[in-house]
């Protein structure tokens, strides 16, 4: 089932998720703090955490959005972070954060298609996602591009949303992920889609074992899923072998 962020456009889900970070771009670093209450950050902290025995030399942050998690895989000390976004919102927003920070000669942001990568086979030590991959057109694609710029040995790691299954959080989850978290979405980005797609989006990814099947599928080895604050969101990894 492909859920789609305006109900009412004709166009794809790839230019529509590019059209709705566009509209959110200039709010969406407050608002995901603010919504997740600061933990997406310690969520981050916990995946590029995973790659410190791998030491990546080079890492591609696909759908880097604002580079948050680029900002965060400098902590691994890489000679190089390139960063690629389908928005041109998100990129310049995550350009001028990158130059206020004086990252510029550490990380690089660029306009790119995350199912079609304009990278040459076998470039990358680590590829990395946050929140990103619910998102994608064409789910197998996607992933298939990240094992084909991976080098050999290389490791993935996905930060995605998933859904809590225990009683009582599974409830007070439901109830902030699906009424309040899109009436304050609304308020504050002003797009009145971005974030009752964020919960259609995340009920219909296949998360857990039936993603680490895909993940296995594509061709990735040693797939495993790692559930983080009582399964709000799981880290995913995997080899190429």
């Amino acid at each position: 089932m492909t859920v789609l962020p305006y109900k009412n456009n004709n166009l794809g889900k790839k230019k529509q998720v590019a059209l709705m970070f566009d509209n959110i771009s200039p709010r969406y670093d407050f608002l995901n703090h603010l919504l997740s209450l600061g933990i997406d950050r310690v969520w981050r902290r916990k995946a590029i955490n995973l790659l410190k025995p791998k030491h990546p030399k080079h890492i591609l942050d696909i759908a880097t959005g604002t580079g948050d998690f680029a900002i965060q895989s400098l902590k691994l000390n890489p000679e190089s972070v390139i960063g690629i976004d389908i928005s041109e919102g998100m990129i310049y927003h995550g350009q001028q954060k990158i130059k206020k920070r004086n990252l510029n000669d550490k990380i690089e942001l660029l306009l790119g298609d995350s199912e079609n990568l304009a990278f040459q086979d076998n470039k990358f030590g680590a590829v990395i996602v946050a929140f990103g991959v619910r998102n994608f057109e064409n789910l197998n694609k996607g992933l298939s591009e990240m094992y084909r710029v991976l080098n050999k040995n290389g490791i993935v790691v996905i930060l995605e949303f998933s859904k809590p299954s225990k009683f009582p959080f599974k409830q007070v989850y439901n109830l902030y992920f699906k009424y309040i978290l899109p009436i304050i979405g609304k308020m504050v980005s002003r797009d009145h889609s971005a974030y009752t797609y964020l919960p259609e989006s995340v009920q219909v990814f296949p998360e857990g074992n039936d993603f680490l099947t895909i993940l296995s599928n594509v061709g990735f080895k040693e797939v495993r899923c790692i559930p983080l604050t009582f399964g709000i969101s799981s880290i995913y990894t995997g080899t190429k072998a």
